[in-house]
């Protein structure tokens, strides 16, 4: 019996990996993928500025979703991510069609499919963020460790995907007979953009199916109530030493029954309020690093890479991409819990 049942934690710990995969990897996909198309599209060395707009305004799907909770109050995130899902798999598997198409507007070319698909997949990202881990809630803290060990790979496959494909160059080779420059020779990638976006809607694919293998699988494991019905609400039995580590080690996400209730008074409300001192100080450490780290410095990348030629540009969009998993990955067993050691963190952004 304690077979079949380990066999059952592994398989859904790798659902939920294969489920944390969709989350950002579109948007981390054309981030990385910048680099080969910028010479095909008209924005040229602007075209990521405009994608930080696009991702920008990806946040007003939670509009959407506050909506759907309030017109459709307790039917859960499941029809949320499908919605999701499908918006991402869609957007991508278009970008390999179109993503190389212009349009005229007002006198000039410009990429609007690419910018319009762009689009599309940033409210997908945005809105994974409020519906994929409330999904979570009710599965054990342990779970969530996979979710986001799947979310920092499908960024690390992704870089490995562009490194291997490489960037194009052109060189003038030396004449053989006089020794000046002859014709200039084009070295493009190892394989097309288009090919990355359908790999990249291959990991979208599968990321889906493992939502829906989730929904199949958690109904037939042995269960215990977690304050609802319906296949999310269901979760496997987790076996003595990791319900020991869970104790031991993680916080629950959901906020136990007896302090929900009220039957355990708080002895001190202050130090849990977001508008106290020390949760404004946190919350503004929060909006400077992510204005830093997902519109700033992304904008100005390509205008600081310039000098350097396109190779410099694609290696620092690359290897910057695959530095945030393997931080996540540190994160996971070096936690920072100090003030001084965040106002470090945000420091070395600027």
């Amino acid at each position: 019996m304690a077979a079949p049942m380990l066999g059952c934690l592994v398989l859904t710990h790798l659902l939920v990996a294969l489920f944390g995969m969709g989350s950002w990897a579109a948007v981390n996909g054309i981030w990385v993928e910048l680099p080969v198309v910028v010479k095909d599209l008209p924005e040229g060395w602007s075209l990521p500025s405009y994608l930080c707009v696009c991702v920008a305004l990806g946040n007003l799907g939670l509009l959407v979703v506050t909506l759907w909770r309030r017109l459709a109050p307790g039917k859960g995130e499941r029809v949320p991510i499908q919605v999701v899902q499908a918006l991402s798999v869609v957007g991508t598997a278009l970008l390999a069609l179109l993503w190389h198409h212009v349009v005229p507007v007002a006198g000039q070319l410009h990429s609007v499919a690419f910018l319009t698909l762009a689009l599309v997949l940033a409210l997908a990202c945005c809105t994974s963020n409020v519906t994929f881990l409330p999904f979570l809630n009710h599965l054990p803290p342990p779970f969530l460790r996979s979710f986001f060990l799947g979310q920092g790979l499908s960024a690390l496959l992704l870089c490995v995907l562009a490194l291997v494909q490489g960037v194009g160059h052109l060189e003038c080779p030396t004449a053989p007979t006089n020794g000046t420059s002859g014709p200039p020779l084009n070295f493009p990638e190892r394989f097309p953009a288009s090919t990355f976006f359908w790999a990249l809607t291959t990991l979208l694919v599968t990321s889906a199916a493992a939502f829906q293998g989730l929904l199949l699988l958690l109904p037939s494991l042995p269960s215990v109530a977690t304050g609802g019905s319906g296949p999310g609400r269901q979760l496997g039995s987790l076996g003595a030493e990791e319900k020991e580590n869970e104790e031991e080690d993680d916080l629950p996400l959901q906020e136990p029954p007896s302090r929900a209730a009220g039957t355990i008074p708080d002895p001190d409300p202050e130090a849990h309020q977001l508008l106290s001192a020390h949760g404004a100080f946190l919350l503004g450490l929060l909006a400077i690093t992510s204005a830093l780290t997902n519109g700033v410095l992304p904008a100005v990348q390509s205008f600081s890479c310039l000098p350097y030629g396109r190779l410099a540009y694609h290696l620092a969009v690359v290897l910057g991409s695959a530095a945030n998993p393997l931080a996540c990955f540190l994160a996971m067993g070096l936690l920072c819990r100090y003030c001084r050691g965040c106002c470090v963190c945000v420091c070395s952004h600027m």
